[in-house]
């Protein structure tokens, strides 16, 4: 069986204030209000819209489960919706920094997204046909992620 490649799609800068609910039932739940953000690559860049939102439970194994819903609006005005389902674990010292807003190389963690697209414009409908997947980082309220389109 082939291996799977990938091409660079884009790096998402993310501005996002996370509101901790506390224990519920299901885990630590933290609720995410995107405030913007920027994207930029070689077949597209633009800015994160205000009003996205994420949605993460702490999982009783410490894994910080993620699910994501925002608008992009690319530099020539075109919007599409981008959102994802992703994983956040590792070390508890090392997250434990990462919580308290401390600069942690990425690679000391797993953080890795599923982004899927949707637009109805016509220069960037290529996105609503690929599967995508994307490694993250976390400095204080800025989350980074790259983004590669899987071939």
């Amino acid at each position: 069986m082939p291996g799977i490649a990938t091409e660079f799609l884009f790096a998402i800068a993310l501005d996002v204030p996370v509101l901790a609910l506390g224990e519920t039932p299901y885990g630590g739940r933290r609720i995410a209000r995107f405030s913007g953000g920027s994207f930029e690559g070689p077949k597209l860049r633009g800015t994160v819209l205000p009003g996205g939102g994420g949605w993460m439970i702490l999982r009783r194994d410490g894994v910080l489960d993620i699910e994501v819903r925002i608008v992009l609006e690319t530099d020539d005005k075109q919007m599409i919706y981008m959102h994802w389902k992703g994983y956040r674990h590792g070390p508890k010292e090392i997250i434990e920094r990462l919580n308290r807003g401390d600069q942690v190389d990425p690679a000391s963690y797993y953080f890795r997204t599923t982004p899927y697209f949707e637009t109805a414009a016509r220069e960037y409908a290529w996105l609503n046909r690929i599967c995508s997947i994307a490694t993250g980082s976390r400095v204080g309220d800025r989350r980074g992620f790259d983004v590669y389109q899987v071939l």
